[in-house]
């Protein structure tokens, strides 16, 4: 179980103890300890009893709930706080602004104990009778539930890839000479998943009685010899298919989708005399099977070339591969470095230090430290002569570490009407300036757009981050025109980035091919505010392979003399 998953139980506990008017101290220890577990640089699930007791924060208690989560995959105690309320109040918990106060507020005084009722209770006008609940907090509660409507169903990849992992390695535990492959949107590298999708080969009927016997599990859907669903935490669905060897390559193939590429691919197999489905690959005219434990052989017998798992949208992927030109996509390995990244100067949870040795450890070879300038004065905002002395700081400690480069740089903010938040001269002495809007992301297209051309003529910009600000299942992107501003990146030689934070992956596949089209480079980036934030580094490739992007389309694929050279700031002055 991964730490971020550990993380979210306990941060749970903590907040249905609040709602329950638990004692705060005790309120306060699970959260405590969700936050000392979410950045702790080792995996909490490997350590020994007597390390996992010398985190901060975890005591006698709370080790035995996560160690029963790592054990098990649920936890008991959490199964029996959320029974004692209604099952949707967890839904109304997780709504975006509001907390365990609010949803607290409104079970006891109105025993609102799911998203449906909250918004009868609104229409009906008695939320604005509870004490505390003025016309702000109304149409702030509004909102939520607009978003949580739009959303609904949706996960991000990287919930879906946690719940995944933790019941493979159930999976693969109890049936250890099975095969188990995800499949679906999760293997395409999408941003966001409907549901997980899970193949079992090689594996006995016995298999399903494992699968519904699964810790998070919450409810059977149905089971069967060779299907069965359940509902995990959060209402995700996955459904486990038991499938025969033979049938293995076909049933990935199938299963995998996109819907439109799985069309076209069975209209080619019918061009050519021959039938596709998860069972294998006929012919039509007898029915016998040519082709079906491998996608590879697939692929083949169409007289295609295997198509990789992200390219298969119906975006172009079949003409390319008819013609030989499918690109060698970009891979998590060949990333040299990452230029995005924050320590405790602002927001970041840990040190220069811990986060150079990190970005060593997760095989990076130069990593560029950016924390946020002075405008984000809730991050506690760098101004100039405090990003001179942190730079200082950076390189000095860079200078100490052997196997990794320190650049010193800054996330710098584009200000309302497009200047810059720290003096040009400031921003001048610096290894790399990323530009990002951080704020007033609400403002009109014509304005926001006109906000960052303004922003990329600064000479000292290097890299756009997060160009659009979106915030996948919270919040739509601004209304920048990208096209415009991809158009000016080009011109005057701006990178723009992947952000790889799972809530991000911003710029979006589509943005980000047609970055490339138009000559732009690319920076993948985690934006890791703590030592696990390396993670993010392989949403940011994902994203990265769904765009088509090579090794030669993202600058930080670049070894460290080429990538300086490549700068916009070095361009520039050329």
């Amino acid at each position: 179980m991964e730490n971020v998953a550990i993380a979210r139980v306990l941060a749970e506990i903590g907040d249905l103890l609040e709602i329950r008017g638990d004692n705060p101290f005790k309120v306060r220890a699970y959260r405590n300890a969700s936050q000392v577990v979410r950045d702790c640089g080792e995996r909490v699930a490997s350590l020994s009893a007597a390390d996992l007791r010398g985190l901060p924060g975890i005591g006698k208690d709370i080790a035995t709930r996560v160690t029963e989560l790592i054990e098990t995959g649920g936890s008991t105690f959490h199964r029996e706080l959320a029974a004692e309320f209604p099952a949707g109040l967890l839904d109304v918990l997780r709504l975006q602004g509001v907390g365990p106060k609010t949803t607290a507020l409104l079970y006891k005084e109105l025993r609102i104990g799911s998203v449906d009722e909250l918004k009868l209770a609104l229409d009906s006008g008695s939320v604005r009778g509870v004490k505390g609940m003025g016309p702000g907090k109304e149409a702030a509660l509004r909102k939520a539930i607009e978003d949580h409507q739009a959303f609904a169903g949706r996960y991000l990849a990287s919930e879906v890839w946690q719940q995944a992992h933790a019941l493979i390695t159930h999976l693969r535990t109890v049936c250890p000479d099975a095969t188990f492959d995800l499949v679906g949107s999760l293997r395409r590298g999408a941003e966001t998943c409907g549901d997980l999708d899970v193949l079992a080969t090689g594996a006995g009927p016995e298999v399903m009685e494992h699968f519904v016997a699964f810790g998070r599990v919450e409810r059977v859907l149905g089971q069967g010899p060779t299907k069965s669903s359940v509902r995990l935490g959060k209402g995700l669905q996955a459904d486990l298919r038991l499938v025969p060897p033979a049938s293995r390559g076909a049933a990935l193939q199938y299963f995998t989708g996109s819907k439109a590429h799985n069309i076209e691919l069975r209209d080619r197999a019918v061009r050519l005399g021959l039938k596709l489905n998860e069972y294998g690959l006929f012919r039509l005219e007898d029915d016998i099977r040519i082709a079906g434990d491998s996608e590879a052989n697939i692929y083949e017998a169409l007289g295609l070339p295997w198509i990789a798992p992200e390219l298969r949208e119906q975006r172009g992927e079949f003409e390319a591969a008819r013609d030989g030109r499918l690109p060698a996509l970009v891979e998590r390995d060949d990333l040299r470095g990452d230029l995005h990244c924050h320590t405790t100067a602002t927001d970041g949870k840990d040190t220069i230090r811990a986060m150079a040795l990190a970005a060593r450890d997760a095989g990076l070879s130069y990593l560029a430290i950016t924390d946020h300038s002075q405008a984000l004065a809730m991050a506690n905002g760098l101004d100039e002569d405090r990003a001179l002395a942190h730079a200082a700081r950076v390189r000095a400690i860079g200078d100490e570490i052997d196997g990794i480069t320190l650049l010193a740089g800054i996330e710098c903010d584009i200000r309302a009407d497009g200047t810059m938040d720290l003096a040009d001269d400031c921003l001048a002495q610096l290894d790399v300036v990323i530009a990002s809007v951080h704020s007033a992301l609400s403002q009109e297209p014509e304005r926001m757009t006109e906000r960052v051309l303004r922003a990329l003529e600064c000479p000292y910009v290097d890299v756009l981050g997060h160009p659009t600000g979106r915030m996948l299942l919270r919040r739509e992107a601004s209304g920048l025109d990208v096209e415009a501003v991809i158009a000016q990146a080009a011109r005057l030689g701006v990178a723009l980035e992947i952000n790889g934070q799972p809530h991000r992956r911003d710029l979006h596949d589509g943005h980000a091919r047609l970055a490339r089209d138009r000559g732009v480079k690319i920076v993948l980036s985690s934006d890791a505010h703590a030592v696990a934030g390396f993670e993010h580094l392989h949403w940011a490739t994902f994203t990265a392979r769904r765009a088509w992007l090579t090794p030669q389309d993202v600058l930080t694929c670049l070894p460290l003399v080429a990538l300086r050279s490549a700068l916009r700031r070095h361009r520039s002055h050329a």
